[in-house]
């Protein structure tokens, strides 16, 4: 099965990892990732900032490119572009004068037929197929989770977008790791935000929020962290060997995609899935628990 893809900037870039993994895992779960050709950044947290219009326009553009070339779905690994898409689909789909004058200005006009899917979406219209259990290699018995979703990928700045989960309490990442036989805790702050964009202007602001997830985790004795977001997980990834002197924290969270772990649970290898890339180490944690 075809399905649109939407990297973005950042799988292109500082989270290439989460690019690689994405595209591993689907094939391996019989869904063809399919890039689409010329894309350009969705503007992100940015452009709204600057230019509304710009805005929904850039976000827009990729839409009809999908929709152009006769996709039904597109799947959008990063929170933000994810958001960002969605959000510039339901303005247009309220605001018809708003369409009208983004679709002048673009040369493959976006309809709003195109569903757009989080990676937890996708991902969990394939591990709850009835045959995927019998697909399963390993079981990770000691692997003891919080999903992280952070805090985009069920908030969008636009009145009425619906997410695809609880807004506050959202469970898809929970339900795709119980089907790998991992049941993971519950915690206070699986839609906190990590501070991302705030690492460049105020970093020491961005790593007390950093602290606050990692002691809550903690506390839930977890030993792992789960996200599909590249942001978050390069941020709380990166920057734990430096939080955790300051904060008082000396326990190390590996920082897992949720791909990452369906993949590892299908039986490809650390190598295949570039787990070392990672900034903390995450393939002992994961030998130890199989």
């Amino acid at each position: 099965m075809d399905m649109a893809y939407y990297p973005g900037c950042s799988l292109k870039q500082s989270s290439s990892l989460c690019d690689v993994q994405s595209r591993v895992v689907f094939a391996e779960l019989g869904v063809n990732l399919r890039e689409i050709r010329d894309w350009n950044c969705c503007g992100a947290t940015s452009a709204a900032k600057i230019d509304d219009f710009l805005a929904v326009g850039m976000a827009a553009r990729n839409i009809g490119i999908a929709e152009d070339a006769g996709f039904s779905e597109m799947v959008i690994p990063c929170s933000a572009c994810y958001s960002r898409t969605v959000t510039a689909r339901k303005r247009m789909a309220d605001d018809a004068d708003l369409a009208v004058e983004i679709n002048e200005e673009l040369a493959r006009p976006a309809t709003g037929r195109l569903r757009i899917r989080s990676v937890v979406e996708a991902l969990l219209n394939e591990v709850q197929r009835p045959d995927f259990p019998g697909r399963l290699q390993v079981e990770f018995k000691g692997l003891r989770p919080v999903c992280y979703y952070g805090c985009m990928l069920t908030r969008f700045p636009a009145d009425g977008a619906l997410a695809a989960d609880d807004v506050e309490n959202p469970r898809g990442m929970e339900t795709a790791l119980q089907e790998l036989g991992v049941p993971a805790a519950d915690w206070n702050m699986k839609t906190a935000c990590c501070g991302a964009s705030a690492q460049m202007t105020d970093p020491a602001l961005a790593d007390a929020l950093m602290a606050e997830i990692l002691k809550d985790a903690l506390a839930r004795n977890a030993n792992c962290i789960v996200t599909t977001c590249p942001m978050c997980q390069m941020n709380l990834d990166f920057r734990q060997d430096h939080i955790g002197p300051v904060h008082g924290i000396d326990n190390r969270l590996p920082v897992y995609f949720l791909t990452e772990l369906v993949g590892a649970a299908l039986g490809l290898s650390p190598e295949r899935l570039q787990m070392d890339r990672h900034f903390l180490d995450c393939v002992s944690l994961l030998k130890e628990a199989s």
